[in-house]
């Protein structure tokens, strides 16, 4: 737990997530799609949890809402037992940045930028010093295989390795929880395995990790499953 956030109680030691209820409505000119419909969602410390479910099911949607980069229309969810609903914009902000790791199916990394002034970049924004900052990226990115491709660029990298600087970069901050959005999605199965293999071994060094993917093979990985259908809980079913 990132205990320098002043809206997050350091003593807390209850579930990393706990959502109630949890319902976002979208209008689309006059009527309403409910894209989470009484969602009840509770992950705890270490639980590596996958996400599955057909287009339009909500994995989109709780993932944003887990991700603080959207409020629920109804219910409440907390995280580290804050309820991120009743936040600012400026506090959402602070929650997003300093709590929550993203790695997403694309790797959004910055092509004129090396491997290790990428993985810079959110502890530069939040202005850590730079010699701090660079000691920790650098242990990062040696940590997922990666101490020798310091200087390289994106397009010197394989879509593996891409992938594990995207990795790297969301873990800078020590997110409470590390959000992965298909990861695997844009690499063929060796490289797929090799960045699941990673994200296994955070978990086994007490990451929490909620993994969305469409693949049964994939989710088999996590501890638990769940499945959506149209904004709800489906069922639920045991992982690896």
């Amino acid at each position: 737990m990132n205990d320098a956030n002043p809206l997050v109680n350091p003593d807390y030691d209850g579930p990393v997530v706990e959502a109630r209820n949890l319902h976002r409505v979208f209008t689309m000119g006059e009527s309403e799609v409910r894209a989470l419909d009484g969602l009840d969602l509770r992950i705890e410390r270490g639980e590596m949890l996958g996400i599955m479910g057909a287009s339009g099911s909500g994995k989109s949607t709780l993932l944003y809402l887990l991700g603080c980069l959207d409020r629920p229309t109804a219910g409440d969810y907390l995280l580290m037992g804050q309820n991120v609903a009743e936040l600012n914009d400026d506090e959402l902000s602070a929650i997003r940045n300093s709590m929550i790791g993203f790695v997403f199916q694309t790797f959004h990394l910055i092509p004129q930028l090396t491997v290790l002034e990428n993985t810079e970049v959110p502890l530069f924004y939040g202005g850590t010093h730079p010699h701090n900052r660079r000691a920790r990226c650098i242990e990062l990115l040696e940590q997922v295989g990666l101490g020798d491709r310091l200087h390289h660029r994106p397009n010197e990298l394989s879509g593996g390795q891409m992938q594990r600087v995207a990795i790297a970069r969301a873990l800078v901050n020590d997110p409470v929880l590390l959000l992965a959005d298909e990861p695997t999605g844009n690499l063929d199965s060796h490289s797929g395995d090799e960045i699941l293999a990673v994200v296994s071994q955070l978990h086994e060094a007490g990451r929490t990790i909620v993994l969305i993917t469409h693949d049964e093979r994939i989710a088999e990985r996590c501890q638990r499953i769940i499945h959506l259908l149209d904004g709800k809980v489906l069922q639920e079913t045991a992982g690896s």
